[in-house]
């Protein structure tokens, strides 16, 4: 029997905006005020092991299957939509989410798509978000002394030509005495951040500058960044220090693997790429990137090739783990003793056509079931010219998109 998922045009309507349901907020996928934002589970699947990006895709078209899709506004993030979350390592859990209802908003238009046979839900600006109450930081899993010394290890690794760039992460842990506002947050974080892919799958929370893939039609584009200067907020300074990033012959090495990476995996699938000879600079609120956007055509032969193919290709890039992929993740397991979780892998949404929407799940944190706590990551590219109490300060930076938010709420 089919289940009838409808979509339909909306008035202009925040994506943000609650929905008098009182469905739990549970997605969102938001970027300069345009995205997507889900409300309740319709259906999660979880899954794990070398086999899970081709796992989420028969479960996902398998659902597809079942859906009588009635789509009166069409094109790419419209009708039925599945979130993602998949976890840096094979052998941790991947979460996969279908929401029961979905706002959607692109360039000024507005739409709802919710699954059953019932009228329209209705909308309300309604603030049921709870308010959060005082934060407390507690250390991660590992110490500043400890990680450093990671570092260390990492750089006498490479300087012995073990391999060329590893990734090294760290957590710190927040805790509040009341559940930790999701909408509060995801809001904070859009007026923050608006360039950066604000997004909630299944808790785990954040916003990241860093588009893993995104595929509309044949068209390929995925954002890659490496390399990292702190900002001091002195508009002068930071020129200054953005031409420095930009010669810099450490960071410009760390950039060129990624971007590397990340061109080798598209090729097969490819008629075409296009890798620009230098990188920009992004200037992000509290810190500057190094940046190249790879684009890419499908081939013919490659036509039924869809997001999941190219996930798979792409993860791990060399961005979040190192190059050659197979030494850095090897040294990941000897040194870090940390369990990343969902930290650093694909995070995104896919729609009934397979095109979507995939980022590196980057600058977040995994809240807890209760919500009353939440542990955020960061990493930092190691290299032959590494030094670890520059790369410990790299880290501080790209904690304070989270600390900064939950600090705020």
């Amino acid at each position: 029997m089919s289940v009838l998922i409808t979509t339909e045009i909306l008035g202009e309507h925040p994506v943000l905006t609650s929905v008098n349901t009182k469905l739990d907020l549970v997605n969102a996928w938001v970027r300069s005020g345009d995205g997507l934002v889900g409300f309740g589970e319709y259906k999660k699947f979880e899954v794990k092991g070398e086999n899970r990006f081709k796992e989420a895709k028969t479960w996902w078209e398998e659902r597809v299957s079942e859906f009588k899709i009635q789509n009166n506004v069409h094109g790419s993030g419209t009708g039925p939509i599945l979130f993602s979350s998949f976890s840096f390592d094979p052998n941790e859990i991947s979460v996969l989410v279908i929401p029961e209802i979905l706002i959607g908003q692109k360039n000024g238009k507005s739409w709802i798509t919710w699954i059953g046979d019932v009228k329209q839900p209705n909308l309300e600006k309604i603030n049921t978000a709870p308010v959060s109450g005082e934060i407390k930081w507690q250390e991660g899993s590992i110490s500043e002394q400890a990680w450093q010394s990671q570092v260390s290890s990492a750089i006498n690794a490479i300087k012995s030509n073990k391999l060329e760039k590893v990734v090294l992460a760290r957590d710190i842990t927040a805790t509040s005495k009341t559940e930790i506002g999701v909408r509060s947050l995801l809001q904070r974080l859009e007026i923050e951040y608006p360039s950066t892919w604000i997004f909630l799958v299944d808790g785990l929370i954040g916003a990241t500058p860093e588009l893993l893939v995104r595929l509309s039609k044949s068209l390929v584009t995925s954002r890659v960044l490496a390399g990292t200067i702190r900002k001091t907020g002195n508009e002068d300074r930071d020129l200054t220090l953005a031409a420095s990033l930009a010669k810099s012959s450490k960071d410009l090495e760390e950039h060129e693997y990624a971007v590397r990476s990340v061109a080798d995996a598209l090729a097969p699938f490819c008629s075409s790429t296009n890798v620009p000879e230098a990188p920009f600079v992004l200037h992000l609120s509290n810190v500057m990137h190094l940046a190249t956007d790879v684009t890419g055509v499908l081939n013919d032969s490659a036509k039924q090739s869809d997001i999941f193919t190219l996930i798979e290709q792409l993860h791990p890039s060399a961005a979040v783990c190192g190059t050659p992929a197979l030494e850095a993740k090897k040294l990941i397991v000897e040194l870090e003793q940390m369990n990343r979780q969902r930290y650093a892998g694909p995070v995104g949404w896919i729609d009934a056509n397979n095109d979507g929407e995939i980022a590196i799940a980057l600058r977040c944190g995994q809240l807890s079931n209760d919500r009353n706590s939440i542990r955020i990551f960061a990493g930092c590219g190691i290299v032959a010219g590494s030094d670890p109490a520059t790369e410990f300060a790299e880290s501080q930076a790209k904690l304070m998109p989270m600390r900064t938010a939950l600090e705020t709420l």
